[in-house]
């Protein structure tokens, strides 16, 4: 795999062993563990993170601070997502400036589209023809666009509950997927069983392998970017946690290269009916998994994250923490910052409005903070879920 000059391998975040990218694809072959891309800064150029003023182009423009050159990446042109300024929101939860970066701007319409975009390529540069994930929805569609750009086979599984939109879309884009009764976690048996049948798929699973986390960092990248500086808090959806963990990442880079002073605090936006990290930053103990999910924001019901410990680690780290709201608090949020800033979220994304407003009532943010609040996905995926709730209220 041709990689970036600053990209300086994988490192084993369980036992500290260091990989050549071309000998580890996926977890560290020493100990199963999560690998982590590293970097020397003294080969990054600082001058492409700073202030650009409005968005242009695509997460590609910061390739110096990702392992693969931009001109050999499998893309879309993902990134360069909206930063939308909300007046009336930011009046409404008492903070300076509040702005939401626009994930639903992606080519396929979510966040998932960044960090599959880096990971297909990864996939694709180690010889693999097919490869596999399991996914409530977008990151299927995702890996199934940019698997068919880049000539592979894509095997997706998905939870029957799964949205009409994302599961045509993960066949229109030539995806192979396998309906599982249940939920996420039925889906990810389904996977696993197949990945111990199937040597030669390739596995694009959160966390199954160091680069889909590379492209989530991107999202801070831009944000940092259009602000010139780092906002005080950034709010994120979180399931099994990449955005965070992403957000981190890239807050920890840009504070070394003097691009930012400090780190953003990072909080963590859960749905009550599957909030092990939020759970985990109340109690002050480790992640536990939840029995009975059930919540109707799909992307972010994972009740046994992977890297669920680490994404805690780095909340405290940043002085910042974790919030879970109901799902009739998300749904309504979703509807209150379309009606007032025209900004379409899906259920998921909008668990960090949702977040935001219990936050603010926390007292978590200063009169004149910056926050930005991520929407991970396209309000028109789920628009379905949207309106069933509107009509509850006999609108």
């Amino acid at each position: 795999m041709e990689t970036t000059d600053a990209f300086d391998g994988l490192v084993c975040r369980d036992c500290g062993a260091r990989h050549d990218p071309a000998d580890a694809p996926g977890r560290c072959p020493d100990c199963g563990g999560l690998l982590r891309a590293v970097y020397g800064l003294d080969a990054v150029d600082p001058g492409a993170f700073e202030t650009a003023g409005a968005r242009a182009g695509s997460m590609w423009r910061f390739a110096e601070l990702l392992p693969i050159p931009a001109g050999t990446a499998t893309s879309l042109g993902e990134g360069g997502t909206p930063l939308v300024e909300c007046p009336r929101l930011a009046d409404e939860l008492g903070v300076g400036r509040l702005l939401v970066k626009d994930e639903g701007g992606n080519p396929t319409g979510s966040v998932a589209d960044r960090g599959l975009s880096v990971a297909i390529t990864a996939a694709a540069a180690a010889g693999a023809t097919d490869v596999a994930l399991p996914s409530a929805g977008n990151d299927g569609h995702a890996a199934a666009a940019y698997a068919g750009r880049a000539g592979l086979a894509s095997h997706v599984f998905v939870p029957t509950r799964s949205g009409f939109v994302q599961k045509a879309m993960i066949n229109v884009h030539g995806g192979d997927m396998s309906v599982v009764e249940g939920r996420l976690p039925e889906a990810t048996d389904a996977y696993e069983a197949a990945m111990a049948d199937e040597a030669g798929w390739h596995a694009v699973a959160p966390f199954a392998e160091p680069y889909r986390l590379q492209g989530r960092k991107t999202v801070l990248y831009e944000v940092v970017a259009t602000l010139g500086g780092a906002p005080d808090a950034l709010v994120h959806p979180t399931g099994e946690g990449a955005g965070v963990l992403g957000a981190h990442e890239a807050a920890a880079e840009l504070e070394s290269l003097d691009v930012i002073d400090d780190l953003p605090r990072l909080y963590a936006a859960q749905a009550s009916g599957c909030a092990p990290i939020a759970d985990a930053v109340e109690s002050g103990g480790p992640v536990e998994p939840v029995e009975r999910p059930d919540t109707i924001c799909a992307d972010v019901e994972v009740p046994d994250p992977v890297a669920g410990d680490w994404v805690v680690e780095a909340l405290h780290e940043t002085g910042g923490g974790a919030v879970a709201t109901d799902d009739p608090d998300v749904l309504e949020s979703a509807v209150t910052v379309a009606e007032h800033e025209g900004v379409s979220m899906t259920p998921s994304g909008a668990a960090a409005a949702s977040g935001a407003w219990a936050l603010a009532e926390r007292g978590a943010f200063e009169p004149d903070d910056t926050v930005v609040l991520v929407n991970t996905g396209a309000g028109a995926k789920a628009a379905d879920v949207l309106r069933s709730h509107l009509m509850g209220q006999g609108v």
